[in-house]
């Protein structure tokens, strides 16, 4: 059965917009590293619209550093979910739009061969979150307090999850992966 993963950067006070964040070549690496362990990328219309058209743009243009185009060129050329019941439309290469039940569909996912199945954005995942769905939960802390932004999980189930592992990066970065015991 394939994991669900869901990696996303996160301050120090708990905030998770992508104004705060450090974006080096370090990161960018490390996000290119966990699209290529998955064949698929879920998110919803606030992340597509964040995401759409920048990184396709990048991935044409290789306009930015060499690890940020490879992450771009990554990202633009993998399969893409948008589960919205407000689109009309998906522009983005290798992206279909789904109006369906997103748990459902994302059952059926894990089922199916292939690789990991990567989470973006904080709606879905929680959704998924509340429904146990997610395998493992990859949070990049940031050495930031931006005193203001969204936050993970607001209202939700108590998640137990285990510690798996951790890496520094050279920003003051830290990875904390941890995978969810209580499905």
């Amino acid at each position: 059965m394939r994991n669900v993963v869901f990696a996303i950067n996160i301050t120090v006070d708990g905030c998770c917009g992508h104004e705060s964040v450090v974006a080096d070549d370090e990161l960018h690496e490390y996000f290119t590293g966990l699209l290529q362990d998955s064949d698929i990328e879920i998110f919803g219309r606030n992340t597509y619209h964040l995401m759409y058209p920048y990184w396709h743009d990048v991935a044409m243009n290789q306009s930015e550093s060499k690890a940020t185009n490879e992450f771009a060129r990554t990202f633009d050329s993998m399969p893409k979910i948008v589960f919205s019941t407000t689109l009309k439309s998906v522009e983005w290469n290798n992206t279909t739009l789904l109006r369906s039940n997103l748990q459902e569909e994302i059952v059926k996912l894990k089922q199916q061969p292939g690789k990991n199945i990567s989470i973006g954005g904080l709606n879905i995942a929680s959704q998924l979150a509340q429904s146990g769905l997610i395998d493992e939960y990859r949070f990049l802390v940031q050495p930031i307090v931006a005193g203001k932004g969204p936050r993970l999980f607001e209202s939700g189930k108590n998640l137990t999850l285990e510690l798996i592992g951790s890496k520094m990066f050279r920003s003051g970065v830290v990875e904390l992966h941890y995978k969810n015991i209580h499905k």
